[in-house]
């Protein structure tokens, strides 16, 4: 087993890197728009790209777990499944509905992994946890839920963002399972590569063209790879190799916190009173939700 890998580790780092995630993430709806690419061949590029990067570094770490355990393996590409259909789904979502609706609909992801947590996996979780939980997702309603409300009605768009937060529930829960014998590394890479290959696969069935984009959208294709896929998907990896899926699933409903902030500068949008309450809502429930866990 991973010497990194050491269940119910505390200290800082691990915390450092959902803090990290949790800004990268928060970065993420904002480049997606930018692109303004067909959600499949956005997600495979996003994913494909920081492959490539990240193979140099990977493979050595590879080289030193070897042989890799074999459930540790499947559950990363497990992993990676789920991921891809988080991504298609959501992009697909970002361009047929509202950015609030399609952020507010995928993070219902922590409810999902809290309920699966608690009976797939029989995790003991207190109240407190329960209330943290709620009270970061009644902020996330709050942050988002005023441009939700001025479209009330579910469409195919609203469908799409709800089932990437089941597929987003997924992936934390199968990603967490895998750390239990693969580095974040090694666990990440699996991932991504399984990632990759079925998000290839849904493009080209859905007759989505891979080229004759803008330079623009490329360049934020890349810019996702680099900041959000490897950067904030790799720390997620190492957080969820220390602390478990039900904690960290909560923390990253920072997300919509953050990308209300980005879109200040980046998106001209102004930051309303209600998205002010709503962020500090949404950090008391992640700090309750840390409570539990202490």
């Amino acid at each position: 087993m991973p010497q990194e890998v050491v269940r119910g580790q505390r200290g800082w780092l691990p915390y450092l890197a959902l803090a990290f995630a949790v800004a990268a993430l928060g970065l993420s709806a904002i480049f997606v728009k930018w692109a303004n690419v067909p959600g499949a061949v956005n997600g495979f590029y996003r994913v494909a790209l920081a492959t490539a990067v990240m193979t140099l570094p990977a493979a050595p770490r590879a080289r030193r777990e070897w042989p890799l355990p074999r459930r540790g393996v499947w559950l990363a590409a497990l992993a990676g499944l789920f991921f891809a259909g988080d991504l298609s789904s959501w992009n697909t979502s970002l361009l047929i509905t509202n950015a609030a609706n399609a952020t507010l609909l995928a993070n219902t992801a922590p409810l999902w992994v809290g309920l699966a947590a608690r009976q797939l996996f029989k995790e003991k979780l207190r109240p407190v946890f329960w209330a943290g939980l709620l009270l970061a997702m009644v902020g996330a309603v709050v942050i988002l839920g005023s441009d939700f409300l001025i479209h009330p009605r579910l469409g195919w768009g609203d469908l799409l963002a709800l089932l990437a937060g089941f597929f987003y529930a997924g992936f934390m829960l199968a990603t967490q399972r895998a750390r239990r014998g693969l580095s974040a590394m090694t666990s990440w890479w699996i991932s991504a590569v399984a990632s990759a290959a079925a998000l290839l696969v849904v493009g080209v069935l859905l007759g989505q063209p891979l080229t004759g984009y803008p330079l623009a959208s490329y360049l934020n294709l890349l810019a996702l790879a680099l900041i959000t896929q490897a950067g904030g998907y790799l720390a997620i990896n190492y957080a969820l190799g220390h602390l478990p899926a039900a904690l960290v699933a909560p923390t990253l409903l920072g997300q919509p916190v953050v990308t209300a902030l980005l879109a200040i500068p980046l998106l001209g949008e102004a930051l309303r009173p209600a998205q002010m309450v709503g962020g500090l809502i949404v950090l008391a429930g992640i700090w309750m939700v840390h409570r539990q866990a202490g």
